[in-house]
């Protein structure tokens, strides 16, 4: 099941996971497996990839990433699938995906002994990238009745979905907030006219998904394994510049 409607899905490039996660997803429809347990799962693939960096095992690295990316995708898809949708389960995995984001590239930075500063530099650009497409993306679900559970402006505490508890809810929104409302704060800022767009087409929609975690994840588990681990930083420090390429398109596109 997508989050879009099918006549609106486009190719994204982060999402490669996909097909293999809804497999894994409709496996468990039967089971007692909650999205909750395939997101500890995927928790527990972001910190065997660190320990695999620490140890310099960095094809095992790759592979760990992209499981992690997979198990990233089949917790909402399990949602849907059983369907039990939850904002536990939506905050859980951003706070979730966040952390080990910081985590991955402090040992990074920890194994190639470069600059800290460098290296929250680079956290800071993967973390905007990744607010600029969930926010182009949100927009266009929201758009086009797609998947609800994600909000363009999450500004505000969220009522508990049947089936799960207004207090884990209230806690994971308050440190959701708390990881990401200056991220959000910044894009839309930057770009605060997007939630009026006419136009939001597929091959853009596909170009910005280069900054999705998936895809993120994937850059660095392959230059790790192609030993080019001293240029990760530095690239997304760089890449970051398209963040006000894509919005100059977007706005002239509209």
């Amino acid at each position: 099941m997508s989050k879009l409607p099918k006549e609106n899905q486009f190719l994204d490039l982060s999402d490669y996971g996909r097909p293999v996660a809804i497999i894994i997803a409709k496996s468990l429809k039967n089971t007692s497996f909650t999205p909750i347990h395939v997101t500890i799962g995927f928790i527990i693939c972001g910190l065997a990839a660190i320990y695999c960096i620490l140890n310099q095992h960095y094809w095992a690295t790759t592979i760990f990433l992209i499981l992690k990316s997979i198990l990233d995708a089949a917790d909402g898809e399990l949602a849907r699938i059983k369907k039990t949708p939850s904002y536990t389960g939506r905050y859980l995995d951003s706070v979730s995906d966040i952390i080990l984001n910081l985590l991955i590239l402090l040992t990074i930075w920890y194994v190639t002994n470069g600059s800290l500063v460098y290296a929250l530099l680079a956290f800071f650009g993967i973390q905007l990238q990744g607010t600029l497409y969930n926010y182009y993306y949100v927009i266009l679900r929201t758009k086009y009745n797609g998947d609800t559970t994600s909000r363009v402006f999450e500004n505000k505490r969220p009522t508990a979905l049947k089936g799960e508890k207004q207090r884990n809810v209230n806690i994971l929104f308050a440190m959701y907030r708390m990881l990401y409302g200056l991220f959000d704060k910044i894009i839309y800022q930057l770009d605060r006219k997007a939630v009026e767009s006419s136009k939001l087409p597929n091959w853009f929609m596909t170009a910005v998904s280069t900054f999705g975690l998936g895809f993120q994840l994937l850059l660095i588990g392959l230059m790790l394994a192609l030993g080019f681990k001293e240029y990760i930083i530095p690239f997304f420090i760089i890449y970051s510049i398209l963040i006000l390429v894509f919005i100059t398109l977007r706005r002239y596109l509209n």
